[in-house]
């Protein structure tokens, strides 16, 4: 194959690996950046629902009945918690999360956004309650228990403070969920007891709940960025998409946190290790149905004789996906920071450009040190390849006689081409070579960044005030073809497109008429993909289209 045709091929290629990600893998960014629409609720809207009358059931030994229970009281409170990090709320009404807000996270970037919402208003149980798998002590989910605190606010700056929630049946079981909140970190420790006064034994599995809201909309939006049910399972990150449920259901293994997770936000339980650590024993069941997702983690208890008490221990965690963050804990929520296929590139990146902002804290900066470090790297094949272009550019007349002479004999040409290859010791592979190593480096970038919490509203410079959305400059009242709302100028990816135009002026050509109007198109190809791609991304393509130029003008003074 003649050397027009290899590079030909790399070109379709390179446009075909481009196209089919974008197409089957990445869904543009939304343009205020919300998973899901929230809004607060308030405390007697929470009251107004029906608490449920549970009943208490166990398997009846011969000739016993059991007793019902009487109606529970219908009014109960919502504890809200105030600390440094976030504002929590706690119904009474199944002892669950029915509230919470990131203080350090605004929902969109926008002026007077409101904080960041992590328990969808779609979740009218809340998330993080609980219950029996067995149903030994029925309707935990929908009891009504007794909050230990005079107040319903209560705020502190730091330290520790400590809520109890207890439930007690008319058969003498006392249920305690006892929540743990620290100033200074978004986990949450959760213990919950069960003391035996009944005259029978208690033995049951214990399921916490984390389940999520997943319709269309949220579908499209995961089909780069993964939301959906997570777990480390037998030390191995699991994303499970809602559709492949109905195939799969049930997970069994070592279970050190399972929960749900959004682009850049999750919840997540994890079980306090012991010593006697029964983790094996659990188990991770799943359902979806009418846009709703039940995670459900199980654990087995033990068997709790009357007159006796147990007790389990696990981390509650809300909060950003953050490197930062997660890196302080001393656990493995860590992995919940997962890249998928490129995530043994991106995550580098990512702790990369991280140390980069903490010496100079603008991540747009950030960004271009990192696309310099980048080259740096691949600089000597650069060189190769460069050098490489310009040796073709040499022989280009040569080829053309050999074009025209042969014309009429397609094997002769080849042959002869092959053999003035072999002369001036030319490879017109080593051209194609940086563009397919580099491309796993693009497809890990495009994944971090968009992605990576930490460019979540974050700002570059004038226009560019969130590097994880698309560039506008100004915003339109009228919509443009294949551009995504907000609709204005893409200043940046069109300096981006002038830098791939120029580039292309400065790379040498075979004379192929097909292959010139095929380069031609390429910048504005180019142009029209990146513009609904993240600021971010935009920015390391144009910064790493001009340093390229730097040092193909560089090669081609030295070697010319």
């Amino acid at each position: 194959m003649d050397e027009q045709k290899r590079l030909l091929l790399a070109v379709v290629l390179s446009v075909v690996v481009l196209v089919g990600y974008q197409t089957f893998f990445v869904k543009p960014p939304e343009p205020n950046n919300q998973p899901q629409q929230v809004q607060d609720r308030k405390a007697d809207q929470v009251q107004e629902a029906s608490p449920y009358v549970s009943e208490y059931k166990t398997k009846p030994e011969p000739g016993v009945v059991p007793q019902p229970v009487e109606p529970q009281k219908k009014n109960y409170r919502t504890i809200s918690v105030s600390t440094p990090l976030y504002n929590i709320a706690i119904s009474e009404y199944g002892a669950a999360v029915k509230n919470f807000e990131l203080k350090n996270y605004k929902q969109t970037n926008e002026t007077g956004s409101p904080l960041k919402q992590l328990v969808s208003e779609q979740l009218v149980s809340g998330t993080l309650f609980f219950e029996l798998e067995g149903q030994s002590v029925p309707g935990l989910k929908d009891a009504v228990y007794t909050a230990k605190i005079d107040t319903n606010e209560t705020s502190f700056s730091e330290g520790e403070k400590t809520i109890e929630f207890t439930l007690e049946t008319p058969q003498g079981i006392v249920v305690k969920k006892i929540f743990t909140f620290k100033a200074d970190s978004y986990m949450i420790d959760c213990d919950i007891v069960f003391q035996n006064g009944s005259a029978m034994s208690l033995n049951d599995s214990l399921v916490i709940s984390t389940p999520g809201f997943f319709n269309e909309e949220t579908k499209k939006r995961s089909r780069f960025a993964f939301e959906g049910p997570v777990v480390l399972i037998d030390d191995e990150y699991t994303a499970i998409k809602p559709d492949d449920i109905e195939d799969k259901n049930t997970y069994h293994g070592k279970i050190d946190w399972s929960g749900y997770s959004e682009r850049y936000f999750m919840t997540a339980v994890m079980p306090k290790k012991k010593d006697d650590d029964s983790a094996n024993d659990t188990i991770l069941k799943l359902s979806y149905t009418n846009d709703m997702v039940t995670n459900d983690y199980i654990q087995k208890m033990d068997r709790l004789d009357p007159g006796k008490q147990s007790s389990y221990s696990f981390i509650f965690y809300m909060g950003p996906k953050s490197q930062k963050v997660l890196g302080k804990y001393d656990n493995s929520l860590k992995n919940a920071i997962n890249f998928g296929f490129f995530n043994i590139i991106a995550k580098p990146l990512l702790i990369t450009m991280n140390v980069i902002h903490g010496v100079i804290p603008n991540y747009g900066i950030a960004i271009i040190l990192l696309t310099i470090l980048i080259k740096l790297i691949f600089w000597p094949l650069g060189t190769k390849s460069y050098k490489s272009m310009n040796k073709m550019k040499k022989v280009q007349p040569l080829m053309m006689e050999i074009r025209e002479k042969f014309k009429g004999d397609k094997q002769k040409m080849n042959q002869e081409t092959m053999a003035l290859y072999k002369t001036y010791k030319v490879n017109p592979a080593s051209g194609c070579l940086p563009l397919l190593v580099q491309m796993p480096i693009f497809f890990a970038l495009y994944r971090m960044l968009y992605q990576a919490i930490e460019l979540r509203h974050a700002p570059f410079i004038g226009w560019i005030s969130d590097l994880s959305a698309p560039d506008r400059l100004f915003e339109f009242n009228f919509a443009i073809p294949m551009m995504q709302a907000p609709h204005g100028i893409p200043m940046l990816t069109l300096l981006m497109g002038a830098s791939f135009l120029l580039q292309q002026k400065m790379t040498p050509t075979t004379g192929d008429p097909m292959q010139a109007k095929m380069m031609m198109l390429m910048p504005i190809f180019m142009t029209v993909l990146f513009i609904n791609f993240p600021a971010g991304l935009v920015l390391y393509m144009f910064v790493n289209n001009i340093i390229s130029m730097g040092q193909q003008y560089y090669i081609q003074k030295k070697f010319s």
